[in-house]
Order: C-alpha cells, then structure tokens, then sequence
C-alpha cells in the first residue's frame, strides 16, 4: 500500500516483527513540534534539546496500551544549565518546557555538550497507568544524547533491550524530528515459551544492526514517510506488523477550573498567602505560556 508522508506526519506509526520477537514505534513531529516550541523564545540549543525530548516522550508514552495512562519524562540537573526538563504523554497529547539559565547557556557557544548543560543529572521516566498503578526509573543523564539514557532506562529498570534513534531538522523558523525505537520483548506470541531477553540474544542483535542503520536525516525527511523507512530496514524479515497509531497533538491540560480545583484544596490561610495586592491568585502555566486569574 502507498502512503505519503502526511499520513504519518505528527502521528505514531507501530509496528512488530513477529519472527524476532521485536516491536517499535517511529514518529514525526512537524506541526504539533511547532506549537510546543512557540509557547517561549528558545534559543537554538534548548530548541534541539527540548525537540528530542518530546521525540522521546511520544516514542515512549505511545508504548502505553490505555489512552488514560500517562507517561512523564522529567530531568533535573545539579550544576548544569538546564535547571527542569519536563515532558509527559497522554493519549497523543504531548506537552514540554525546559527552564534554564539563559546567561550561562550563552557562555557555552552554539554546541554545548549534554554535560554542560545537565552537568551531574538524572533522568526521572514514570508510567502512570489508568488502573492506578505506577512505576518509575530514575537513571543518570550521561553519554551525548537523552536517546542513551532512555536506552539505559528500559535496560536496567524493565530489562528490555532497547534502541532509539532520535533527528532534529532546523531550517528557519521551523523544526522537524523524528524518532525510532525498537526493542526485543521477552514474550513471545501467545503460547509460546517466554524469552530471554538479552543484548547479546542472536535475535536483537540481528534487528539493533537493522535498526541501528537508520540515519539521522531520514527521519526528518519530508520525502520518506514512516512505513518506507520501516519497509526499508526490515524488508528482509518474514513478516512486519504495521499499524498506524494515535495522532500527536500539542495537548497542554491547564484550565481555569483545573487550576480553582487544585487550589481549593488548601486551608483559606494559605490560600490568603497565594493572592496578590489586588486579592487574585495568579497561575502561569510554563507548558503553554498562559496566565490563569483564579477566583476563590
């Protein structure tokens, strides 16, 4: 089936490679990447970072088999330029803001390392599922690129072999990324003997060199769409599962209402802490820019 690559332009695209117990998600963030960055004026560093970051959350939240769970991805840093990254995922509504030292940042140059500006970090990815239930990895932001420390994460928290990919496109004013994560799953199809998933198991070593052939350009470029790229690494395989998934949307969730909720749980005396000169409690929300007057 032909496809163009408007069908998979900020939309996930999964798929599944039965024989090798694999699966993957790749994406494109193009216009929902857009309204993300517009809410502040970053510089061109904290524009690259915080465009994988939402890469990664998209990649990772997609993974989510219920519309209702929710995955956040939050750094903190000690020493570093970056003071918060936060990104979270909720049924393709997808949200970011990185908050940083804008004069130190200008003192690195145009290229600063991921250890000048997290300097001695660490990398907080919680899953938030709709039952109830949670669970978190915090792993070390070390290495060049989000992309390995969320490659450890899935490797020391849930012992998943895992490879992720990550291209970011600037060119003006607008910016493109994509994504590809791929990983080996210890169960295989149903009825069959569960697997040990390893990094040295013959058949992730097998789909890494595949998928680890991927390069950077072609997951921004606007003439290759997703099933393509997918087509072009795993052509070779018996079988490849693809199957498009939620659309991707600038989703932040702040509201007036949502706000006046959350502060009506305080005691009246600290809500009288919070008002300003003029008796209003003010709310920014830094994920889309926006101030709240809240009247209670």
């Amino acid at each position: 089936m032909e496809t163009t690559d408007e069908t998979f332009a900020d939309r996930i695209l999964g798929f599944t490679i039965p024989s090798r117990h694999a699966r993957g998600r790749a994406v494109r963030l193009d216009g929902a990447l857009g309204e993300i960055l517009a809410a502040h004026a970053y510089p061109p560093a904290i524009t690259h970072l915080l465009a994988e970051a939402l890469v990664l959350a998209s990649l990772m939240g997609s993974l989510l088999k219920d519309e209702e769970g929710q995955l956040t991805m939050q750094a903190q840093t000690e020493g570093g330029v970056v003071r918060l990254l936060v990104c979270d995922w909720q049924g393709g509504k997808l949200r970011g803001y990185v908050d940083f030292d804008a004069d130190r940042l200008a003192a690195l140059g145009a290229n600063p390392s991921l250890y000048a500006l997290f300097g001695n970090g660490y990398l907080a990815i919680t899953f938030d599922l709709a039952d109830g239930g949670r669970y978190q990895g915090i792993v070390p932001v070390e290495g060049e690129t989000l992309a390995a420390a969320c490659e450890r994460y899935f490797s020391q928290s849930e012992q998943l072999p895992t490879l992720i990919r990550v291209g970011v496109r600037a060119s003006g004013e607008s910016v493109t990324a994509g994504g590809l994560l791929v990983q080996h799953m210890p169960d295989g199809e149903e009825g069959r003997e569960r697997l040990h998933a390893r990094l040295d198991h013959p058949e992730w070593e097998h789909i890494a060199a595949l998928a680890g052939s991927t390069r950077y350009g072609e997951l921004v470029d606007p003439d290759l769409s997703l099933e393509a790229l997918i087509w072009r690494l795993f052509h070779e395989e018996e079988e490849v599962r693809v199957q498009a998934g939620a659309a991707v949307s600038r989703g932040c969730r702040c509201s007036a209402d949502h706000y006046r909720a959350v502060i009506s749980r305080f005691p009246e005396e600290e809500r009288a802490a919070m008002r300003n000169d003029e008796g209003a409690i003010i709310v920014n929300c830094e994920f889309c820019s926006r101030q709240f007057v809240i009247d209670i």
